[in-house]
């Protein structure tokens, strides 16, 4: 279940965001993976948790470590690309990409596994819990059909919306509808930001809504929603995406670094594979930089002046 900011901060893309982005790797700083150089790149996907974690990194790294930061905003693949060719250094968050993995790990050996993030990232379909709690049995994607006329917009053609974010995410959802025979439509809002604009928009006006949404996310705290079960995910029944008719796997999320940058690049290398947070600490740093519109780099020092026990442990 794989899914989903710009030069040196990540405050131009804060959220203009969604788990999928321009792809930017031809902007990459050209210290990526320069032997002995004081300078990193990070991989910023679009989506603001993993935003979250590239501005505490990024803080951290220039004012413990002394090291300047570039940053490149580069969809979910196309990152892999990138990271391999040493355009950039490091990728914080990974959803899963196993072809990737083992090209590029495993095969060519030029990217080396950077560890657990330490954050649990699951994909799945969400209503809002008001709507849940008026029809319980809505959790149940055989019951889904029941609902496709409430689900329906002007985008969806006749059919229930499904609504996901960007098309570079990690989704199943098109193969879902299809192989469990379901009266929906996948539509597209483009981004995190522009899903997110409409989910809000939907509850504000107590609609319902059926929706693509992942864990951990800072809105849950704002637009509480309840997950609709789909048929249970085993090992290998996402394998063919053509044929998926599974839910989302629950997926530890990963990070990843440039071979040659793990070798080399010294203290910074060290302190990213030691880096290590929370999925609390990663949505309260969310939900400063998309709910309170703080830029990162604020979010980033506050969480970082009230966590020094926790972040001093990162540091080699």
């Amino acid at each position: 279940m794989s899914r989903k900011r710009i030069t040196a901060a990540v405050t131009v893309l804060v959220l203009a965001t969604g788990c999928g982005a321009a792809d930017m790797t031809k902007q990459a700083s050209p210290f990526a993976n320069a032997q002995g150089a004081k300078t990193v790149t990070l991989s910023v996907q679009s989506w603001v948790g993993a935003q979250a974690n590239v501005a505490v990194a990024q803080y951290l790294l220039e004012h413990e470590l002394g090291y300047r930061v570039d940053t490149v905003q580069v969809d979910e693949v196309p990152a892999w690309d990138a990271l391999s060719q040493g355009r950039v250094d490091a990728i914080l968050e990974d959803w899963g990409h196993p072809e990737q993995e083992q090209r590029y790990v495993a095969d060519k050996k030029t990217i080396a596994a950077g560890g657990d993030l330490g954050v649990t990232g699951h994909i799945g379909w969400f209503v809002p819990t008001y709507f849940a709690k008026k029809h319980p049995d809505v959790t149940d994607w055989k019951n889904l059909d029941k609902y496709a006329e409430l689900f329906r917009t002007a985008e969806s053609g006749g059919k229930g919306q499904l609504m996901d974010g960007s098309p570079s995410y990690v989704t199943n959802d098109k193969a879902l509808v299809k192989n469990l025979g379901l009266d929906y439509q996948v539509v597209f809002a483009g981004s995190e930001a522009a899903q997110i604009t409409q989910m809000k928009q939907f509850a504000k006006e107590e609609k319902p809504f059926l929706s693509y949404w992942y864990t951990p996310q800072w809105l849950f705290e704002k637009v509480p929603m309840t997950e609709v079960k789909l048929p249970p995910y085993k090992e290998g029944c996402d394998a063919d995406p053509e044929k998926v008719d599974c839910a989302y796997p629950v997926t530890p999320l990963q990070k990843y670094l440039n071979s040659g940058f793990a070798k080399n690049g010294g203290k910074a290398a060290e302190f990213l594979k030691n880096f290590r947070w929370t999925t609390e600490d990663q949505n309260q740093v969310s939900l400063m930089i998309a709910e309170q519109k703080m830029r990162p780099e604020e979010a980033a020092k506050k969480w970082v002046d009230s966590h020094e026990s926790e972040w001093k442990k990162w540091l080699p």
